[in-house]
């Protein structure tokens, strides 16, 4: 299906849904840029080059997190503001947005615009489009606010009321968005022996990269006792068993590193263990320095941003439910099985050739990046006082990939080509993985008369 527009001149020119969606980003991100570059956001005697307005733009619509400056020295209260509408709009989604617009206008939406929409969701069908489209925004707005209210609590403690509910709503909205980006030089720091300001500001990022039809399908189930769907099921399990993991992970891996855990108690280490196990689900908050880390963490905290959240979230990555029906397919075929079967239920073959396609597509951008980054940071990598090396450059690579926002601290030293890499792998991190998956999703086999003799080769 396409989105047709025709110019004066009669020449028509055809956009299927998911140009439209990797457009509307486009936009936002050039918009955002623009207002960002503007003198009237900046701290007084401060100024902004264009380039990193678009990368602090980038980051924040494609809700990554990942900074080239610093967003409460950079800007001020109005430049943090527009930072803070480029995060909620895109992590919303931008069809999601314009939905809103015209529900609160009042107009009927076309044909077109929802087929755009079904596309920005990655729903199946266009039935329901507009419905759920009010669910989600509903959902956000409620979980936002009482997100916002508690962390308005939890920051009174240490500030006047007024900067409590402005930091509440900021690290709220962010949190629940999955971007990572806070109001200080060094991320939560601050906070790393503030337990309840953790639970909160970790629970939402949880709440966030589930997905919104999780969520739904919750909701659905305590109001009318329904059973939760396969999906639901899947997601749940998986993110319970991936946190798990993480925390235990970075919880062995960094208990006595003293530029990390090292110095904390043993309550305030598991705590802190369990934020940096969930953090690369998506969020990019970090209450430990991330580039003190030890290069067996940053291995484990790679593989949790590659596999990310889940489908319908604010996470980015391959979506856990990718990951999770690799495992199923290894199990399968390890154990001779024909079919593919989870929690009593047989899944689609053509799931595995889907599953596959965005993971292969996925890595294949990954290496890509991070072989032109080598080669854009050669200088950098190449200086002996610089310790910099190669798994800082495949980390931060990845972590834009996974919209995650966590960094081993080069982000700020990149060269403008590496910015500009960097803005790219974030913007397809963002829009590609969900354009691939949907399409692939809605494209029909079409039957062929011609089939060609079957053959085999060796595997492994």
């Amino acid at each position: 299906m396409y989105v047709s527009l025709r110019s004066s001149n009669k020449r028509r020119f055809t956009f299927t849904p998911a140009q439209v969606l990797a457009l509307g980003f486009a936009g936002l991100i050039l918009l955002g840029s623009l207002l960002l570059w503007m003198p009237f956001v900046q701290e007084p005697g401060k100024s902004i080059s264009y380039l990193d307005a678009l990368f602090t733009a980038a980051s924040s619509v494609c809700i990554t997190g990942l900074l080239v400056v610093d967003i409460s020295s950079q800007f001020n209260i109005i430049g943090e503001l527009i930072v803070l509408a480029l995060v909620q709009v895109g992590g919303l989604g931008i069809m999601t947005f314009s939905a809103l617009m015209f529900l609160l206008m009042g107009k009927r939406l076309t044909l077109r615009d929802r087929l755009v929409i079904k596309e920005a969701l990655g729903s199946f069908s266009i039935a329901g489009v507009v419905r759920l489209t009010r669910n989600i925004i509903l959902t956000t707005l409620g979980i936002e606010t009482v997100g916002v209210l508690l962390l308005t609590l939890a920051f009174a403690a240490d500030m006047p009321l007024p900067s409590a509910l402005y930091w509440g709503l900021f690290h709220g909205v962010s949190a629940f968005n999955n971007a990572g980006i806070a109001l200080t030089s060094d991320s939560l720091h601050p906070f790393a022996r503030d337990p309840l300001v953790l639970l909160l500001v970790g629970t939402l990022i949880t709440v966030g990269g589930i997905g919104f039809f999780v969520l739904q399908d919750l909701w659905q189930n305590w109001r009318r006792r329904e059973c939760l769907s396969l999906h639901t099921r899947l997601v749940l399990r998986a993110t319970l068993w991936f946190l798990i993991v993480g925390t235990l992970l970075v919880l062995v891996l960094e208990w006595s590193n003293p530029n990390t855990l090292g110095p904390l108690p043993w309550y305030h280490k598991i705590v802190n263990a369990w934020f940096m196990g969930l953090a690369p689900r998506s969020s990019g908050f970090e209450t430990v320095s991330t580039g003190s880390m030890l290069d067996a963490t940053l291995l484990v905290t790679m593989v949790m941003m590659f596999i990310g959240a889940a489908p319908g979230g604010t996470g980015g990555g391959i979506k856990v439910t990718t990951f999770t029906l690799l495992l199923l397919v290894v199990r399968a075929t390890a154990s001779g099985a024909d079919e593919i079967r989870v929690m009593g239920r047989r899944l689609a073959r053509d799931l595995v050739d889907k599953a596959l396609t965005v993971t292969v597509i996925s890595l294949s951008l990954v290496l890509t990046m991070a072989g032109l980054l080598l080669v854009s940071e050669n200088a950098a990598l190449r200086d002996p006082t610089n310790p910099v090396g190669f798994i800082n450059v495949l980390f931060e690579v990845v972590s834009a990939f996974g919209t995650v926002g966590l960094s081993t601290g080069m982000t700020a030293s990149l060269s403008p080509l590496g910015r500009l890499l960097i803005v790219v792998t974030m913007f397809i991190g963002r829009v590609g993985p969900l354009t691939i998956a949907t399409a692939l999703a809605q494209r029909k086999k079409t039957r062929t008369p011609l089939h060609y003799p079957e053959d085999r080769v060796m595997i492994g």
